[in-house]
């Protein structure tokens, strides 16, 4: 038996609890054929992600589209593309997008596909709470971008800062669709952080302590009580806003004696943890991609852990390193500059331990791996530009310049938008059962990352040269005019390869067809965490039987043990150690329309406020059928059985759920019931 690599060592903190509550996992739906109509009325944790997955990738094509026509007209002095008036809206409509409407639902995909599975559940915690949480973010980002049908985007930046976003300075409509917008996605970001929270904190399986999560389940936990928490805040800025400019209050009139610094302070004590809520599930994607391709565990799986909760914790107190140049004053400065030099240290620690995990490897330089690879170089690099505003004399020199733009996508499009593409590659023949090109995906990363370090490389130049951001076009003899044209050309090389990542997507479907849709198995990576055991693609009630955890990395241990020497030999094939998802004797709670149904009535709700308050009435009723018909629901589909069958055949669990049974009574018979409201 071959020897495959060093032992994995289980921390003290790793013992098995002596109780553990079991979820009732055994409401299901039943198999059902899949049509269009299943995918509007599904509360499957799986669909949700997928469908998340998709609606990201469709607007991260309108905010690709944006920003393509912002290099346009910067490529070349005295560009005339674009109007002073639809530079602004399109300059701003496309950072909006990109942040509000593609990396956080592309995260949210991740996260709602991947968090049931890698803690070993058959579902969130509320499925229906989940389906409402995608409706409602796919109709806000909808109302958001139909600004551009009814007379023009928002033209504020994505930051909005006051008084420009006021109706003097700002008289069409597009900041009444921005502030509504963003409120109405904002609900879908609560709910899905609660359910998230909820799912994570009490349905892991008999075994899972917290400290045998792994590292992707871990950052997204921190990052939904971020959401928790700044979510709100940004709640009551847009509440404030909207008042301002419907209703004529004056929380930001500067004329009625209001303070605009009111609105900073407010937008970045949720922007700047908003950055982490971005990068952190990249982060998490990256530790799981590099030990499975390193083909070592881990290293420093707790230090790991605390940095990415530091990281949530620490980035509470950084938000006005934004506000250096607005007259915060010499104290709030030094302190926020030192605060801003240490949030650098758990982010140092991430980088070493991944450096760590590959060094010394068996690697394998998958396309996953390679843009997980990206991610942490990029990453490095935004880093490095980020901690020089922590000195504030060139902060000062750099702020509204394009050095601040460089650095910002060296974070949020090599530190987050690389990561998610490792996690598509990585986990697409989970998701869909046939892998992706490997060839064509290499084409796809090596054009993005040149793209990429062509685009925004140059800026960091065009900064420090002082060229200011938000300028729709400059004259000649500044000496922009080189830097800007290799930006633009960059631009082009990016979209060229984000669409090869289109087309291997259908290249690969076409293949998988044509040699008769050959199954990936379940583990085509010798990957280690509990998604892997189960089949490709995964079952709809996700496992066919619990499983008990003994340790972090459980499935790898279930595959790999010792020889006589201690050496790490493989002990059984993915195969012998997976489940096939062929348990049929498995309910799960049936689908709904009322998600969708309530979810439409908020942005009929939104057009009543900027247009006629009478056309709030039938949002509102909207929103009252959707709840009183969630309510008196059957959650059980009437064609299905109702008996709770126990999945372990052992006969420890209730044969059925009586109309007396008191949840009391669920819990002593070792069930945890699902609620929702």
């Amino acid at each position: 038996m071959a020897i495959i690599e060093e032992p994995l060592a289980i921390g003290a903190g790793d013992d098995v609890p002596e109780t553990v509550e079991r979820p009732l996992g055994d409401l299901t739906r039943p198999q059902i054929s899949h049509t269009w109509k299943d995918w509007l009325t599904t509360v499957d944790h799986k669909k949700i992600g997928i469908m998340y997955g998709a609606a990201a990738l469709f607007f991260f094509a309108i905010g690709g589209a944006e920003a393509l026509l912002i290099r346009l007209q910067l490529a070349t002095p005295n560009g005339t593309l674009l109007s002073p008036d639809v530079y602004n809206q399109v300059f701003t409509m496309h950072g909006v997008t990109m942040i509000f409407l593609v990396a956080m639902p592309m995260a949210a995909a991740f996260a709602n596909y991947l968090l049931p599975l890698q803690i070993g559940a058959r579902d969130v915690a509320f499925p229906r709470l989940n389906a409402l949480s995608f409706w409602v973010f796919l109709f806000g980002g909808l109302f958001l971008n139909s600004a551009w049908l009814f007379g023009g985007g928002a033209d504020g930046g994505w930051f909005n800062y006051a008084p420009n976003s006021t109706v003097t300075f700002s008289p069409s409509n597009g900041i009444d669709f921005y502030a509504l917008g963003l409120q109405i996605t904002g609900i879908a970001s609560l709910v899905s952080a609660i359910n998230l929270i909820t799912t994570v904190l009490n349905m892991r399986p008999k075994g899972m302590s917290m400290f045998r999560m792994p590292i992707f389940t871990w950052m997204n936990l921190v990052v939904q009580f971020l959401l928790l928490f700044a979510v709100p805040v940004i709640s009551v800025a847009l509440f404030l806003l909207t008042f301002d400019r419907v209703f004529d209050a004056n929380f930001f009139n500067t004329e009625a004696g209001a303070d605009p610094l009111l609105w900073q302070h407010l937008f970045w004590i949720f922007g700047h943890p908003e950055v982490y809520i971005l990068i952190l599930p990249s982060f998490g994607i990256v530790s799981e991609v590099i030990p499975v391709f390193s083909r070592k565990p881990i290293f420093g799986y707790s230090f790991m852990v605390f940095s990415g909760v530091a990281i949530g914790f620490m980035g509470w107190g950084v938000w006005a390193h934004h506000m250096f140049v607005s007259g915060i004053g010499p104290i709030s400065v030094a302190a926020f500059s030192l605060s801003t030099m240490f949030i650098a240290v758990p982010t140092g620690v991430k980088i070493l331990n991944w450096l760590a995990t590959i060094w010394g490897g068996r690697l394998r330089f998958t396309t996953a791996m390679l843009f997980a690879v990206g991610v942490v170089s990029m990453f490095t690099i935004g880093g490095l530009s980020g901690v020089t505003h922590s000195i504030a004399p060139a902060d000062t020199q750099q702020t509204d310049t394009y050095y601040i733009v460089a650095h910002f996508h060296y974070v949020i499009f090599g530190g987050t938008l690389l990561g998610f593409f490792a996690g598509f590659y990585f986990w697409w023949p989970k998701m869909f059962g046939y892998m992706l090109n490997e060839r064509v995906g290499k084409w796809n990363f090596w054009l993005q990352i040149v793209g990429f370090n062509l685009t925004f490389g140059p800026m960091h130049i065009l900064g420090l040269q002082g060229m200011s951001r938000r300028i729709d076009t400059y004259d000649k003899g500044f000496g922009f005019e080189l830097w800007n044209l290799v930006a633009t050309v960059g631009a082009f090389i990016i979209a060229l390869g984000i669409g090869i990542f289109f087309v291997n997507i259908a290249i690969s479907r076409r293949q998988w067809k044509a040699a008769g849709k050959p199954n990936p198995g379940p583990d085509p990576w010798d990957a280690r965490s509990l998604e892997w055991m189960t089949a490709s693609p995964t079952p709809e009630h996700n496992f066919d039987d619990e499983i008990v955890v003994e340790g972090l990395d459980e499935f790898w241990h279930r595959k790999y043990g010792y020889d006589e020497d201690h050496n790490v030999v493989r002990i059984a094939s993915a195969e012998e150690v997976a489940q096939d998802g062929s348990n049929t004797n498995v309910h799960l709670p049936s689908p709904s329309y009322f998600p969708i149904v309530l979810a439409l009535g908020f942005p009929i709700i939104a057009y009543g406020i900027i247009y006629s308050l009478w056309l709030c009435i039938p949002g509102v009723a909207l929103l009252v059928y959707g709840m009183v018909g969630w309510i008196f629901e059957n959650p059980d589909d009437p064609n299905a059985g109702h008996d709770h069958h126990d999945d372990d055949h052992d006969g420890d669990a209730p044969d059925a759920l009586e109309a007396g049974d008191e949840p009391a009574e669920l819990v002593a018979a070792g069930t945890t019931v699902e609620t929702e409201a």
